[in-house]
Order: structure tokens, then sequence, then C-alpha cells
């Protein structure tokens, strides 16, 4: 294979989402008969991920002396050049990998990679000007490491369903275009909302965080740091919690005097939030209408207004939002604004059920016990595993289809390592077959009656007004 050709395919490498196919075949393309395959979807199933890239690694160990051959025809002519700056670009990247990975908030190693960027693009004294300044490029780096951790680490399973998933997050924060994201739009990622829908248990705040994790980070050079690397900057709001006024003060803030036992001023989220930060509103189906229309002129205006104040101010940060509702059906049912969805939807993510999951690709529950017990009792998970799946393969039919996702998953996993048992949630009709019986208990009749009222209802408000009781006891009932 020709160095060009070599150089084509690493530059391809270098913008091709991770977690989509395209990765596999650009990494063809530059290994050829060398490439080692078996590693269609990368997933944390796989062992330590800083050497769990056999390929990359063996583009890396090629593409140094590649570079060198490329810099000596630069100088006779500079037709080569768009693909060797992406090229250096993968080979700087993959270079630093493992020192950014343990960097731990020290980037002093900065100074040494200025240095191998200088030498790249300075040729026989000649001094080529780059697409990207050194240090907007060292702030990609350190995002793109970001983003695939905490994709890889935390999106789990093998199968289809969720490495399109991983995929499709991946695009919510670089969107399909790595170089236009790094030229332009990682300065407007906040512009674009980000809508998450999919059943309850099914994993949609951990994209919240993943997406807001991994945002866009200005580096300072004279500080050897990044311009706000705190932990702290996301701020998640669950609606279902809470009443509609406390809703509004939550998220805009109040003023004392505002309302009954507002004593003093309050500071909302779009308020603390800052710039790099996100809000990431979860059970957005539950939003009254009359707050609908607010959050509505903060996605149009960027503006809002405390609770109590007339005066203007200004919510910079990234939305993150998410529901398990059916929103076509609410707004048809007069409870969702359909302009409001309309601003939200640009970036959609769909999570998909665990059921999904297993269908597509059965040895992902094996994946995923590992890691849930792991979670669980640490060291002791590779012990306590083959308990755990004995348990669920003899005592739950072969085409169990967990209702509650990866939260019962998960939830049946503790279960067995405390009781070495797990009850299934009994629902429909072999509920009323066991009242029949007398051996239902008073919270089973309970559940199961709040979520026929919550079916017809749609709310959990109303749901909680109908059976005369607070709308946190409904939604616990349900959950």
């Amino acid at each position: 294979m020709s160095d060009l050709r070599f150089l084509e395919a690493v530059a391809g490498l270098g913008y091709a989402n991770p977690f989509l196919p395209q990765r596999v075949e650009w990494e063809r393309r530059a290994l050829g008969d060398e490439m080692v395959e078996g590693e269609e979807i990368w997933t944390a199933s796989a062992a330590d991920p800083t050497r769990a890239r056999p390929n990359v690694w063996r583009i890396q160990d090629k593409l140094g002396p590649a570079l060198e051959r490329a810099r000596a025809r630069l100088q006779r002519s500079e037709a080569e050049w768009p693909v060797y700056e992406d090229s250096v670009h993968f080979w700087l990247y993959q270079r630093y990998y493992e020192r950014m990975l343990a960097a731990e908030g020290d980037f002093r190693f900065y100074t040494e990679f200025v240095h191998d960027w200088e030498r790249c693009f300075s040729i026989a004294g000649k001094r080529y000007q780059t697409a990207l300044p050194v240090d907007h490029f060292f702030a990609c780096c350190w995002q793109l490491l970001r983003a695939f951790h905490r994709i890889y680490d935390h999106i789990m399973g093998s199968s289809l369903p969720a490495a399109r998933l991983r995929a499709n997050v991946w695009e919510s924060i670089f969107t399909c275009d790595l170089r236009r994201y790094r030229q332009v739009l990682y300065r407007r990622m906040a512009d674009f909302p980000t809508l998450i829908t999919g059943p309850s248990g099914t994993g949609k705040e951990l994209v919240a965080r993943a997406i807001a994790g991994a945002r866009y980070l200005a580096f300072v050079p004279g500080r050897r740091s990044f311009e706000d690397d705190r932990n702290g900057n996301f701020f998640a709001v669950n609606l279902a919690a809470l009443s509609p006024t406390l809703i509004e003060s939550e998220l805009f803030g109040h003023r004392k005097g505002a309302f009954t036992g507002a004593v003093a001023d309050r500071l909302g989220w779009f308020e603390a939030c800052p710039r790099q930060g996100s809000v990431f509103l979860d059970e957005l189906g539950e939003m009254e209408l009359p707050i609908q229309v607010k959050l509505l002129r903060v996605l149009e205006t960027r503006e809002y207004a405390a609770v109590g104040d007339t005066a203007a101010k200004r919510f910079d940060g990234k939305l993150i939002a998410a529901t398990n509702r059916d929103l076509a059906a609410e707004i048809a049912a007069g409870r969702f604004r359909e302009d409001l969805y309309y601003r939200l939807c640009a970036d959609l993510i769909e999570t998909p059920t665990l059921r999904e999951q297993l269908q597509a690709s059965p040895g992902v529950l094996s994946e995923l016990l590992l890691f849930m017990t792991r979670r669980a009792v640490g060291e002791e998970a590779e012990n306590a595993v083959p308990l755990v799946r004995e348990w669920i393969e003899q005592k739950l039919p072969p085409d169990y289809s967990w209702p509650g996702n990866y939260r019962e998953l998960e939830q049946c996993v503790r279960n067995i390592l405390i009781r070495r048992t797990y009850r299934p949630l009994r629902r429909g009709p072999d509920l009323g077959a066991r009242i029949e019986k007398g051996e239902a208990t008073a919270e089973e009749v309970l559940r199961e009656y709040a979520r026929r009222v919550y079916a017809q209802s749609g709310s959990y408000v109303e749901t909680a007004r109908k059976l005369g009781v607070d709308r946190r006891t409904v939604r616990a009932w349900l959950d």
C-alpha cells in the first residue's frame, strides 16, 4: 500500500464516529491484511480500554515513519498537505491519549505537545499554516477522550441497539461532521437542545450525563488548564417530583415574597448553570402547560425572568430533556405544546429497551450481569455472577421481557445477592387471579389501581388528585 493511500485512510479514521461500522472500514483500508478482525462493536465488555484497540495501535506504529516520508515529499510538492495535516492530528491524539487519560488535571505535558506540533508543521524551515490553532486542537483532543470514555464506560452492551445508541450520543456531542464541529460548531452546541425518549429504566439520565460531561472546554495555555473543568456543571431536575410552583422556582429562581414560603431570594438552575454547563429536565412530559410556555421562551430567546421579578436574565448553557411519554399522543391530547416539541427535537435520541437488546444479542445479559454485579460487590463479582446467572436461568422464563428494563435487572441482581431470590412485579390478569384467591398484597393492589388510573389520565398530578394522595406517592407506585 502506498503512503498516500495509508494516510488517506488514517485521515478518514480520524474523523469517523468510533461507534459506527465506518470506523472498521477505515481501519481495514489502512491495515489491509494486517487488520485484526473481531472488533466490530466497541463496548466496555472488552478488557483495558487503553489497549483494547489493537488496530488503532498498529496504525499508530506505522504512522510515524509514514509521516516522516510525507514530510520529505512536501518539500517537493504540497499536494499531500491536507491529508498530511489530518494524519498528524490523528498521530498527536493517539500519542498523548494515555497521558491525557491519566492527567487528573495536570496538563504540564502541553509544552511537549506544542513542541511535537511545531515539529510536524515546520518543514525545512517553513512554518505551515494549520486549520486549527494548537490550543484549540489540544482542547478538542481532551474533549474527544472524555466523550469516548463517558460513552464507552457507561453505555453497556455489545448488541446493535446499544451500539447505535453509543453512536447517536457521539453525534449529539460532535454532530455527524467532526471537521465542521472543530472549525465552527464547537462554540454553538448549546444552541441545540437534546431530547431523549424511551421507557423508564432505559438509561436516559446516563445518556444525558454523557453528553453534559463531554462538552467543549477551551484550554488556557498560560495556566496549563481548561477554562472550567468542574464536575458540578450538570443540573438535573426531576419534574415529576415537584409541584408546578416548585418547578418554576427550581428552573427560574424566585424573589423574596413571590409566593407563600418565599422568605428569601433563590437562584434557579438556569441562572446557576454556566456557559459550559447543562440543565437536565427529567420527565419532561410532566410539565404543566403554563411552564411549557416559559420554557419555550427560554429556547426561543435565551431569556427568562425569576418568579416575582420582571428583570430579564439569560441562559447560556445547554438544555437536555428526557421523557418516557409518547409526546405525539400528548400533543394530540392537548397536554404538550407542539411548538415546544419542535423547539426540542433538533437532536433526538431514543434509548432501547433491555428486551430489544436481548432479542438482538442474547449474550448481552451476561455482560450486563457482570457489570451490575461488579458495581454491587466489587472484586467479588467474578464469584457471584455464576450464582446470579444460574438463578435467572432456572427461575425466570427464557423470554422474560424485563418490563422494568435495566433498573429491574439491577434490582434483580441485588435481590439474588442478598436473598438468593427475586420476585418480579406481577402485572395484569395474574394480579386479578391472586386477588380472587386472597393472595395479593395491599401494595400490589394499590400499584395496579394507580397504573390503571394513570393510563386513563396520562398525568401524575391528575392520578394523585383522583387517588387523594401526593404525586410523589403515585410516582413511587408506578416506578
